[in-house]
């Protein structure tokens, strides 16, 4: 923003060319030529682009509105991704790859959904296993398993839709329809320890002579009594048998004995005892097959209690879960069916089936119970996860008007001034569109580009945005106002560029680094926020330096013709004109009231010395000239002082009074504020021991905070906070921290051979410690488990059959079905040649004494037992892939081609099922992860390609690199920050020294006569006084205390707040930037240009960040609690900590450890020349010229000194001060000497 160098200024300074003037600027050791040279050029280039925008304003205008306002149009297509798996499963990782594995082999769709029902007290801590209770979760549950909905004219309901087990196949045709009508769905319910729990089976069937079978009254073994002299069912019934059905649900006792249609086979039926729900529920419960559904109690109670001798005593909720098939599951059972035939039935109507009945289930479960009722109803489904996203993605257009109103209005009022020439408020509402449409079309160059959306780029970005293009906005604005007095109209635009194009461009090239590296987070949802963050970044810089500069060229023609702001119709009541007077006009007279400019003619003598130095010193004219007021700093801080441009011939005329004084509260404004009152008070010893001590202690508190930041991010954070579906997944992670996982098996090697390997692996899964262990009366529910007993009870079978005689060498028929079944498996050699060998019934066994199935029967016995044994199959949750053909067994069909049996093509896809439990923090899910890995990357050893599957390993795997990832992100854009800084800046390799003549005095003054420039001399490496090391400091303190504060906020470490921190050292630099060019660009001493860097920057940063937080203030009225807490809070504490580091902190360190300036002041004068007199007479005056030595030339040349000028239309007027003026004992000759135009203030 200070730095103003013209290329030719530049070449002459390079190649030793003086200057005319009191005072040689000499640049610091060679070596930093060539970056200042980089810098000089490249401001060339935005001179250049400056000076044709304001050319051609109306045409740039009119191109870029027409480009953005295309590229917005890109929104029409954006997407807005919603599906969990496609947001948060890491890109190219393992997770990913098996995710892959697991869906080439199965599909897309899961095997089933669930819809869960929680009921708790509203009495915290109360005892739920009570009857009354009980009641009340079976009057909800059976209300929700009512639920109806009508869709393309058909009416849809609970046993259309459910999940249903291994559906049997039944060669009797009226047996197989009435099992299909009766088969009950999958539910997994408390209830069903009581006969309370057939109500939720809503089958039903009818035979001649008896009433409607349902549940409720059938009892399955008096059924097959009754029907065994019609059918033959013993194949049926030795199914029923193995599944361990019994009496099904009558045979258990009723919660409700005193309810009529309690049958008479239920264990209190005659006593009318209520049943102990304790012990009931003790162990969990059973579906309608006691083998085969077995529901564990922690997946039915939650909150549990135990006595001593571990009896259940006490549990605080209740849960029952509903199992729908899916959409894929659901189009292919109603596929060709006569009751969908004449709809069109596709996939999609499916899923929109399910849909509609989940968001009914959950309606009517949460209006179950009456509000007055002592327990309370917590209902989820899949479905309503899927609205949360979509809510959560949806972008709510009251927000974003809202946030870029209340941007409108701050721009206008701030940007308004009473003066028309001075005011800028159209300026600041076009600057807020502009930046508006920016983003709108940076966001449509995303949809265009093929990125989603997901709720962080609707719900954030364009408030982020917003915040950060707005920023620029005003430090364009702020400059032009501060142009150059002679600086000609037609190059206004260019020097306002040329001045702070290069901050613009740096802390825009800063933040889209920040977003990009933090593209380096492997989450899609993140990666796809971060990509359009940088892209929209991009489209802000790009308005703002190329079409915000021909809005602020035809503000400035307003101006010129002296129009009103905003009302630009209208003309301005005040005008200006400009006088010029010459030198001749004055002569020695008294300059007139009211005359503009006074010019005075000063001699000067310029000598090159035989070391091909310049020497340039001015002789004083008869002027009588007065210093500025004196404040709180004294002379120096506010003396006229040189910088980078006046080494490249930039003049700059003395401060001004205004042509028309204001009222004092009008000309107080915030560059009034840093000048007069801030920067002295910053930069005294005191205050900046103060500042140093205290953002000491601020990094102390927050590397402490740090390590309180835990990892995790829960539903529970996303939900909104006061909403039913929060209350669920508050109460499921309380009482039920379940969690379904499967152990997948590849393909790849041999699974007949690798039996035991299997079997070991099991055993080390199921031994982890985060694993639900199955109750000891229970085999382990996986299909090799499965397969192996169903082969050993039909071996036994075989055995027993065979002992008696009923089954021989040549025949099976009078056996028993699993006889039969093991008759044939036995005589398979597995050989397509000889695929038959009777003598083998005797020689062999399906199963081994080791435990193991032979190999060669493997891939038979397994076509066997998939078609024979479907509610073990179902059970198992195997899901092999390739799927084993179908196979019929008859057991009177004796030909040879029902002999033989085809085997299962070799597995690439089957699953052993397990249940996590006791996850509650992120901790635990990593241990669980690494456990199950390890276990994984033992099997492979032996052979075996196995990897976990299910929501844990998806969503919290990331976990395990999430700190490695952060911290390698953070320092790449540390370190690509740092070399942007210093390419653009100074070269940071080169060692800076600089030695003087010496005079009298103490060590400083011996160096420089000037005290200002002594502390400049100090032989240190020029590396170390890089303005670029002291702000990557600062933008490292900022992210750490970042850090450190969010762990005090209580706000966990996941992939979102990653991304903030990355970023936060690309926003940081807005803050930073700035402050730090001014602080290298002015000369004096540290103190000095520190003072000059925070008065220039001080306004557009404060602006700049007030903008910022106002753009994110929307955010605070997010309803997602998520949306409030890890990003207003977030991003409002970066951007606070950025402002009081950008200008309170980094100037203290730049003051103390800052850099020496790019060009020096180096005075020598000849001994032969005499020092000006001592002031007179209470005012400073120069004396007469002395004679000038022989190695002198004599030059002479006229400089203007402005006493009241008028501005150039649109120039910025500094206000007078009412300040007393300098005292003459406050101000040295030496100093007086030393004095030369400065910076550009304002």
């Amino acid at each position: 923003m200070f730095l103003f160098p013209r290329t030719e200024a530049l070449e002459m300074m390079l190649t030793c060319t003086s200057l005319p003037g009191a005072v040689d600027h000499k640049i610091l050791a060679g070596s930093l030529k060539a970056p200042l040279w980089l810098r000089a050029y490249f401001q060339g280039l935005l001179f250049s682009l400056g000076c044709g925008i304001q050319r051609h304003c109306g045409k740039v205008l009119f191109l870029g509105l027409l480009a953005f306002g295309a590229l917005a149009l890109g929104l029409r297509v954006a997407i807005i991704e919603t599906n969990l798996e496609q947001l948060w499963v890491e890109v190219g990782s393992r997770v990913s790859q098996e995710l892959h594995y697991t869906k080439e082999k199965l599909g897309e769709e899961a095997a089933y959904t669930s819809q869960m029902l929680i009921q708790t007290s509203r009495q915290e801590g109360e005892n739920i296993l009570t009857p009354e209770a009980l009641g009340f979760h079976l009057q909800a549950a059976l209300t929700a398993s009512k639920v109806q909905v009508s869709l393309y004219g058909k009416s849809w309901d609970l046993n259309k839709i459910c999940y249903k087990s291994g559906v049997p196949l039944i060669e009797n045709g009226m047996i197989e329809r009435m099992i299909e009508k009766l088969f009950p769905c999958v539910i997994l319910t408390p209830l069903d320890c009581f006969w309370e729990g057939a109500k939720l089976q809503g089958g039903s069937a009818y035979l001649p002579g008896r009433p409607d079978i349902q549940w409720t009254n059938l009892d399955p073994e008096q059924l097959l009594e009754e029907l065994g002299p019609f059918a033959s069912l013993e194949g049926f019934r030795e199914l029923l048998d193995k599944a361990q059905v019994g009496q099904a649900y009558v045979g258990r006792p009723c919660l409700h004995p005193d309810d009529l249609h309690c049958p008479p086979s239920a264990p209190n039926h005659h006593s009318r005892q209520a049943p102990n729900v304790a012990d009931e529920l003790s162990g969990g419960c059973h579906g309608f097959s006691h083998k085969f559904m077995h529901w564990q109690e922690e997946l039915l109670l939650g909150g549990t209690a135990r006595n001593s001798q571990g009896q259940l005593l006490r549990a605080e909720a209740l849960q029952s879960t509903f199992l729908l098939m899916s959409p894929r599951q659901l189009y292919e059972h109603f596929r060709g069916d006569y009751q969908t035939h004449d709809i069109g039935w596709s996939e999609e109507q499916a899923g929109t089936v399910l849909q509609a009945w989940q968001r009914r289930f959950v309606q009517l479960a949460q209006e179950a119970l009456p509000e007055n009722a002592s327990q309370q109803i917590h209902a989820f489904s899949s479905t309503t996860l899927d609205d949360i996203l979509r809510a959560f993605s949806e972008v709510s257009a009251a927000r974003v008007v809202g946030g870029y109103l209340l941007m409108l209005a701050y721009a206008c009022v701030t940007m308004l001034r009473w003066d028309c020439a001075r005011s800028q408020g159209a300026v600041g509402l076009a600057g807020v569109l502009l930046v508006a449409l920016a983003v709108a079309s940076g966001l449509g160059l995303c949809a265009l580009l093929g990125i989603t959306f997901n709720a962080a780029t609707t719900q954030v970005l364009p408030f982020l945005a917003l915040g950060i293009g707005v920023d620029h906005i005003f430090l364009l604005a702020h400059a032009f106002t501060e142009a150059l007095p002679g600086t000609r109209l037609q190059d206004r635009m260019g020097e306002c560029l040329q001045r702070t194009g290069t901050s613009v461009v740096l802390t825009s090239i800063n933040n889209m680094a920040a977003f990009l590296m933090a593209a380096l987070v492997p989450i899609p949802a993140l990666r796809a926020f971060s990509l359009q963050a940088a892209i929209v970044v991009g489209c802000t810089f790009v308005a703002v330096m190329v079409v915000f500069p021909a809005i602020l060229s035809l503000d400035l023609r307003r101006r010129h013709c002296q129009r009103l702001d905003v009302l630009c119709c209208f003309s301005s009541p005040c005008s200006a004109r400009v006088i010029q007077i010459l030198p001749q006009e004055l002569g020695d007279r008294t300059v007139p009231v009211g005359i503009a400019h006074l010019t005075a003619t000063v001699q000067a003598f310029t000598h090159c010395e035989a070391s091909n130095q310049h020497v340039v010193t001015i002789l004083p004219p008869q002027a009588h000239l007065v210093p500025p007021p004196s404040d709180q700093l004294g002379s120096e801080l506010f003396s006229p002082g040189g910088s980078t441009r006046d080494l490249l011939g930039q003049e700059e005329e003395p401060r001004q009074k205004a042509a028309c004084r204001s009222l004092p509260c009008a000309r107080w404004n915030l560059t009034h504020f840093a000048r007069y009152q801030f920067a002295p008070l910053l930069l005294q010893s005191q205050a900046k021991a103060i500042v140093l001590v205290l953002f000491g202690t601020l990094l102390g508190l927050s590397l402490y905070g740090a390590t309180l930041v835990q990892d995790g991010l829960a539903l529970t954070d996303v939900v909104p906070q006061g909403t039913k579906e929060h209350a669920f997944l508050s109460a499921q992670l309380r009482y039920f921290s379940l969690y379904e996982v499967a152990l997948v098996t590849q393909g790849g090697f041999d699974y007949a051979h690798s039996q035991r390997a299997l079997f070991d692996l099991h055993q080390r899964f199921s031994s982890l410690k985060a694993v639900l262990p199955p109750p000891a009366t229970q085999a382990p529910r996986t299909w090799l488990h499965y397969y192996r007993n169903w082969l050993q009870g039909i071996q036994a079978a075989f055995d027993r059959d065979w002992a008696s005689g009923r089954i021989t060498c040549h025949s099976y028929r009078n056996g028993s079905e699993d006889g039969a079944l093991a008759y044939k498996l036995l005589i398979q050699t597995g050989d397509s040649q000889e695929p038959l060998d009777f003598s083998q019934l005797t020689t062999r066994k399906l199963v081994d004494r080791e435990g193991l199935i032979p190999p060669e029967l493997f891939y038979v016995g397994l076509t066997v037992w998939v078609s024979s044994d479907p509610l073990g199959l179902a059970a198992s949750q195997a899901n092999f892939y390739p799927p084993p053909p179908e196979w019929l067994h008859d057991k009177y069909d004796t030909t040879g081609e029902n002999l033989r049996i085809p085997p299962a093509q070799p597995l690439e896809f089957a699953q052993f099922p397990f249940l996590l439990r006791g996850l509650q923090k992120t901790a635990d899910f990593v241990e669980a992860i690494k456990g199950a890995r390890a276990a994984c990357a033992e099997a492979g050893q032996a052979g075996v390609h196995a990897y976990p599957s299910g929501s844990p390993f998806l969503f919290w795997e990331q976990y395990l690199g999430l700190r490695r990832c952060f911290l390698l992100a953070v320092c790449i854009l540390l370190v690509c920050t740092f070399l942007v800084c210093a390419l653009l800046l100074l070269n940071p390799w080169t060692a800076g020294l600089i030695v003087s003549p010496c005079r009298s005095g103490d060590r400083e003054t011996q160096r420089h006569p000037h005290p200002t420039l002594a502390s400049q001399s100090a032989l240190l490496p020029g590396a170390l006084r890089e303005p670029c090391l002291p702000q990557v400091l600062v933008l490292a303190m900022m992210t750490v205390e970042l850090f450190g504060i969010m762990g005090f906020l209580g706000i966990k470490l996941s992939a979102i707040p990653v991304v903030i921190l990355v970023a936060s050292v690309g926003i940081g630099i807005e803050f930073t930037v700035h402050v730090a060019l001014g602080f290298l660009t002015t000369q004096g001493s540290r103190n000095l240009r520190a003072a000059r860097a925070l008065e220039h920057t001080f306004a557009p940063v404060t602006d700049g960040a007030i903008s910022t937080l106002l753009g994110l203030l929307m955010l605070a009225g997010s309803n997602f609690d998520f949306i409030v807490r890890y990003f207003f809070m977030v991003l409002t504490v970066l951007t606070l900590l950025g402002l009081l580091h950008g200008l309170v902190l980094l100037p203290v360190l730049l003051s103390i450890l800052g850099p020496p300036p790019e060009v020096i002041q180096m005075y020598k004068e000849s001994p032969e020349v005499l020092s000006p007199p001592a002031p007179q007479g209470g005012r400073l005056r120069w004396g007469a010229s002395p004679s000038l030595p022989q190695s002198f030339a004599r030059v002479t040349t006229s400089m203007t000194v402005a006493i009241h000028p008028p501005p150039l239309p649109g120039a910025y007027i500094h206000p007078a001060s009412d300040e007393p003026p300098w005292s003459p004992a406050a101000t040295s000759s030496g100093n007086l000497s030393s004095r030369a135009p400065g910076p550009a203030t304002g």
